[in-house]
Parts: C-alpha cells; sequence; structure tokens
C-alpha cells in the first residue's frame, strides 16, 4: 500500500512539474509494481498495457470524432458566430454573464474544451474592453463557462467526462437529472456571482481593461455564419444522445455530416480541419489511456485491497468515498479524464456492487464520478488550465486565484451538495 502512495506521488510530482504522462505513467506504475512483489517488465508490457488498450479501445472514436467536431465548429466560423450572437443578445454591461454563456453553450454541445477557449477569448476581449473590466478575470470566467457545470453536470452533456462513467454502471448521459442540475446551479450561480464581487472589487482598486501585449494568438475577425445555422449541430448532437438514445459515436457522426453539409462552400478547409482534429485526439487518448493503465497496475498489487478496505470505510454514504477515491486523482494526474479513469478501473465495479446491495440508484454513482472529476483536475498543473492561461497572455499569478475558487473550490462543494441530495433518495 505504500508503493501504490509512492506511485501517486510520483506521478503527481512529474505531472507538476510538467513531464508528459505518457512516460510518467509508466514510471509511476513501476513503482508500484517494484513495491506490489510484482515482475516489472511483465507488469508493463501485460498488466500496464492491457489497460491502456482496453481504454483505448472503448474509446478512441469518441475522442477523435468529438476533436473532429470541435475542429469543424471552429474552422468553419461556426463556434465563433454562436458565441458572437450569445454575448449580442446578453449585451456588454453583463460581460462576464455573456462569455460564460457562449463557451457554456459550446462546451454542452460538444464542441472541445481547448477550441472553445480559441472560439471564445476573441469576444471576450471585445466585450471585456467595452464594460472595462481587467482582463486578468477572463481566464476565471471562461473556466466557468467552458470546465465546470457543462463539463460535468449538466444532464446530457456530451463531453467525455460525463461519457465515461456509463462503462462502468449501466447508465446514460443524462443520469441523475435532479443531483446534475443541483451541481450545475451550484457552480453557475456561486461562480458567477464571485466573479462580479472580484470585478467590482478590482474596479475599486482602480483595476480596469488593458489591452494584452500579444494579440497574434487570436484573430478577433473571423466568419460568422448565420446563428441557426451554426447552433444546429450542436443541437443535433444533444438531440440524437439524449432523446434518440444514439450512441455518441452516432451523435457526433450525425453533427460532423451537418457541418459538412451546411458549409459546402468552405470544402476546401474540410480535410484540413479534419486531420487536424484527429491528430489532436490522440495525443488526448494516449494521455488518458496511460493513466487508466497506472490505474491498472494499481488494482492488481495486493496492497489495492487495503486501499480499497481504506476507501469503503470511509463512514457514511458510500457515494463520499468515490468522491474522494476520484478527486484525489484527478488533482494527482491533473486530468479529469484520466483521474476518473484510474478510479474507476480500480473501483468502479466495487461501486456497482455497492449500488445493488445498498439500493443507491447507480445512477448516482455515475453522477458523483463525473462531478469529482471535476474539482482538483483543475489544480495549477492542468494542461487546460495551462493552455487557457497562455491563450489569454496571463500567468498563474495574476489568474489562477479566479480559477480556482470557480473551478476547484465550488465544484467541491457541488458534489457535496449532490450527495446530500442522493442521501435524501432523490436523483
Amino acid at each position: 500500500m505504500f508503493g501504490i502512495i509512492l506511485g501517486l506521488i510520483v506521478l503527481m510530482v512529474l505531472a507538476y512539474l510538467d513531464w508528459s504522462i505518457l512516460w510518467v505513467a509508466p514510471i509511476a506504475a513501476g513503482v508500484v509494481a517494484l513495491t506490489g512483489g510484482l515482475d516489472l517488465l511483465e507488469a508493463y508490457t501485460d498488466t500496464y498495457m492491457s489497460g491502456f488498450v482496453d481504454f483505448a479501445k472503448s474509446w478512441f472514436p469518441v475522442f477523435m470524432l468529438g476533436a473532429i467536431f470541435g475542429k469543424l465548429m471552429e474552422d468553419t466560423g461556426m463556434a465563433r458566430s454562436v458565441a458572437v450572437a450569445l454575448t449580442k443578445v446578453i449585451g456588454t454591461k453583463r460581460a462576464i454573464l455573456g462569455v460564460l454563456s457562449s463557451a457554456a453553450v459550446l462546451t454542452y454541445g460538444g464542441v472541445s474544451l481547448f477550441v472553445v477557449v480559441f472560439a471564445v477569448y476573441p469576444l471576450a476581449l471585445t466585450l471585456f474592453r467595452e464594460a472595462n473590466i481587467s482582463r486578468r478575470l477572463i481566464p476565471g470566467t471562461v473556466a466557468l463557462g467552458a470546465f465546470t457545470f457543462t463539463m460535468t453536470a449538466v444532464p446530457g452533456t456530451p463531453q467525455i467526462q460525463n461519457l465515461i462513467p456509463t462503462e462502468y454502471f449501466p447508465t446514460n448521459a443524462m443520469a441523475a437529472p435532479v443531483m446534475g442540475i443541483a451541481a450545475t446551479i451550484v457552480m453557475a450561480v456561486g461562480g458567477y456571482f464571485y466573479l462580479r464581487w472580484r470585478e467590482k472589487k478590482l474596479a475599486a482598486a482602480g483595476e480596469t481593461y488593458t489591452e494584452p501585449k500579444n494579440k497574434n494568438i487570436v484573430n478577433e475577425e473571423g466568419d460568422t455564419p448565420n446563428f441557426l445555422l451554426s447552433i444546429l449541430p450542436l443541437l443535433t448532437v444533444l438531440l440524437t444522445l439524449n432523446l434518440l438514445g444514439w450512441d455518441i459515436v452516432v451523435a457526433l457522426l450525425s453533427g460532423i455530416v451537418l457541418i459538412l453539409l451546411l458549409n459546402l462552400a468552405k470544402f476546401k478547409r474540410f480535410v484540413q480541419a479534419i486531420n487536424n482534429g484527429a491528430t489532436g485526439s490522440v495525443t488526448a487518448i494516449i494521455n488518458t489511456s496511460a493513466a487508466v493503465g497506472f490505474g491498472t497496475v494499481v488494482q492488481s498489487v495486493p496492497g489495492f485491497d487495503r486501499l480499497t478496505e481504506i476507501l469503503m470505510g470511509i463512514r457514511g454514504n458510500p457515494l463520499i468515498s468515490e468522491a474522494v477515491a476520484v478527486n484525489l486523482l484527478a488533482g494527482a494526474t491533473g486530468s479529469a479524464s484520466g483521474g476518473m479513469g484510474i478510479a474507476l478501473e480500480a473501483l468502479g465495479s466495487r461501486y456497482y456492487e455497492i449500488a445493488q446491495q445498498t439500493g443507491i440508484d447507480p445512477e448516482a454513482f455515475h453522477r458523483v464520478a463525473s462531478l469529482s472529476s471535476g474539482g482538483l483536475d483543475a489544480l495549477p498543473h492542468n494542461g487546460a488550465v495551462l493552455t487557457l492561461l497562455t491563450i489569454t497572455g496571463m500567468t498563474h499569478k495574476d489568474s489562477y486565484k479566479d480559477i480556482f475558487i470557480v473551478a476547484v473550490a465550488i465544484p467541491v462543494v457541488s458534489v457535496a451538495v449532490a450527495i446530500l441530495i442522493a442521501s435524501m433518495g432523490i436523483y
């Protein structure tokens, strides 16, 4: 068991140092294997790679099609069109609400978090400039809209963090809607009022909008196709997944085909966009698979039984132990999908057994796993956080405090609220 803890520390420290989890995870797994009495070579070539390959086999189509869908939305200008229309409706006086709403709608429609950052940042600059709000709040605002409730809480979201639990529990993307909606309210409302409070505090201190030094990283001018046409692919993915009950692969394919049909005049951009999306998805799926492979090795050592006893021995609702496990592993890996993958690969079957024994609906375990993946994952070494700060030209010192509040602290509170609701038998 000491070896498992040591392996997690190695994983966390090296990930924090920005070393790739692709080769950090096998090193951490090797620490677990050696201290657990396993043959090192066999633990890597058999146990680790089995977990790695099994996850990639199950989820690569979703990662690839999701990335292609998002890239096509970006390159055709449809993502920008949706964001522009929403911000016009909300108005410049409510700049923070406009930016987070745009990010939320795109994320909920299936556009990847990284694409959302590129699509929304130019609009954020325009709105924050007109409202004279400090740019240091842009990362926190985008993070609230893209990295929180639409990623893990809103029922039916096609983001991978809401889909992975369906493999371990007999659920779908709409699992535990009451818990999800309650958590959404906590995150969205709590985060928004925090950011408004910060806006007023900064303004009182005399800190207002300043132009960024590097504006070459993003183009503020771009295609803005018709809004109604642009939002159709997002609605198609959501409706086919949740109302028609189609597989997420078919739902994403439907959205992709619709984008292509609605943008035939831009067919020259299609191949490059699809190539870029497919290429980008490889890194994402391999990184998550590497984390799951680590979890497979952890599961195979004798100390895992003791660790399981400790987690399962946490007093109170078993959903609490699941929340603790997923949050800690998401924090250690700096990845929501990676941390949840490790936790559910190792403990998912046990939690499903508990659900059957206790009468707690498996949907509750699904929703808690999804919500918990979006808590400690957004620590400073998280890849999405680093990308967001790079694109917006901010540093951790400038903006991480706000990201931490809206994407770590408040989401953790939302998990507690969801568990409290589940304890009353409401899902």
